[in-house]
């Protein structure tokens, strides 16, 4: 009996037609087996060699973008996937393939939700970017339509697969002891914020790319958040126009004692050497990690051209004998865990519970939802009292009962209380 997996793919930008799109014409011209060694998976390499990918649907909100992806995939691969354009053009896609089997989505950050709802509603499987949305509230109506369906959200959280932090998970981080304190940054080039992205001002360089990091340090500890601060800074944007976030710096504490600091930018200017600028440090009771994500040791420089740096694990292309090139690293690996699992429940009968161990799971995203969440709210009270000469005094704090805003200032402006509970939950 053939066997065969059903994509469509919502969103065709930096993410979805680079990364996706390439990814997915892989596995339509070769399956999934050839990928599972790189995520611990090569024991189910037999079972799923004969399962069939196929890209049915391309959708962007522009014709344009998708009569250009459906093009490149049909050079890729020879295969045309149908195109879609519109404000929902998910909707189409899923009135047109009642049975399709997942929907990824690689939209900007504030329209992941509606899409991945209207997907779980058909029962169909979800690949999604991160975050997985902007509000706790809108992760809780994911995981309960997600657990109805029993269907997966897998969530595209490709830096615990970088080779590096699975060391740190796996190895370094028992080394160095409890962990203390620590730093992860991310810096985003300023044509990201300024040309790539249109929609920067629903959006801030902490929301767009700290969830990598927030998610990487609950992949080390499993430890929730316990309390956090943040603030933001508007000086470089603005005089393009854009009224959005520079840079947001949060720091979270967390239940098992460490505090992280995490710092985004996305207005790195064009000369820096490398796509992004990035890496993180932990300070334990007995010992330090540090890794530099941007420079491996890998330079070089030439005649015409400044000093270069790449990251060569991110993706990279394998030449084949035919002259085409196979599309590996961990950030296709973030992809395979999520196949994997939908395939495990399509064609092996597993259960949604039983699969979710094998990719970075809705449940999981939600805590990075809730800081997500919470860091806008404190960033822009903070933002406003500085600019109000009020200092930066708010906070959150998390815990069963939900989350609370703590601003200081509330009481100075005739409110009753300085609290705010703004989810009532336990995270």
């Amino acid at each position: 009996m053939e066997r065969t997996l059903k994509i469509a793919l919502a969103g065709a930008g930096m993410f979805g037609g680079d990364v996706h799109l390439r990814a997915y014409a892989d596995l339509q011209r070769f399956g999934i087996a050839g990928q599972l060694a790189r995520v611990g998976l090569d024991k189910w390499s037999r079972d799923l060699a004969g399962v069939k990918f196929e890209l049915v649907a391309v959708a962007t909100r522009s014709e344009a973008s998708a009569r250009r992806s459906q093009a490149m995939f049909k050079q890729w691969t020879g295969h045309e996937p149908r195109a879609y354009f519109g404000a929902t053009p998910w909707d189409d896609i899923l009135r047109d393939f009642p049975d399709l089997d997942v929907l990824a989505v690689a939209t900007p950050d504030h329209l992941h939700t509606e899409p991945i709802l209207a997907a779980l509603a058909q029962g169909v499987h979800v690949m999604t970017e991160k975050p997985m949305c902007l509000s706790i509230d809108e992760a809780d109506a994911i995981i309960a339509a997600a657990r109805a369906k029993n269907c997966v959200v897998a969530v595209d959280m490709h830096k615990r697969y970088d080779p590096d932090h699975l060391r740190v998970r796996d190895d370094i981080q028992k080394r160095i002891g409890p962990p203390l304190y620590g730093t992860a940054y991310l810096e985003e080039p300023l044509e990201v914020s300024t040309s790539t992205f249109k929609w920067v001002e629903s959006s801030d360089p902490f929301s767009y790319v700290g969830p990598h990091w927030t998610d990487l340090i609950y992949s080390y500890y499993k430890s929730k958040p316990a309390a956090l601060t943040a603030v933001g800074q508007k000086k470089r944007l603005v005089r393009d126009g854009i009224n959005a976030y520079d840079a947001v710096q949060v720091r979270v504490d967390f239940e098992n004692g460490m505090s992280i600091n995490f710092h985004n930018n996305w207005i790195t200017p064009p000369e820096f050497e490398a796509p992004v600028n990035q890496g993180h440090e932990i300070v334990g009771a007995d010992g330090k990690v540090e890794s530099d994500q941007q420079n491996r040791g890998f330079r070089w420089w030439n005649k015409g051209g400044a000093s270069r740096t790449a990251n060569n694990h991110f993706t990279r292309d394998i030449a084949r004998p035919d002259g085409t090139y196979g599309y590996v690293g961990y950030g296709v690996d973030s992809l395979t865990v999520g196949l994997v699992a939908i395939a495990r429940i399509k064609f092996h009968g597993e259960t949604r519970d039983a699969v979710a161990s094998l990719y970075p799971t809705a449940e999981e995203a939600r805590i990075t939802v809730a800081i997500v969440h919470a860091a806008a709210i404190v960033r822009d009270l903070n933002f406003k009292y500085l600019n109000e000469g009020k200092g930066t005094p708010v906070t959150a704090r998390f815990g069963a009962d939900g989350i609370t805003i703590i601003d200081p200032n509330r009481a100075a402006e005739g409110a009753d209380k300085v609290f705010q509970r703004i989810y009532a939950r336990a995270i």
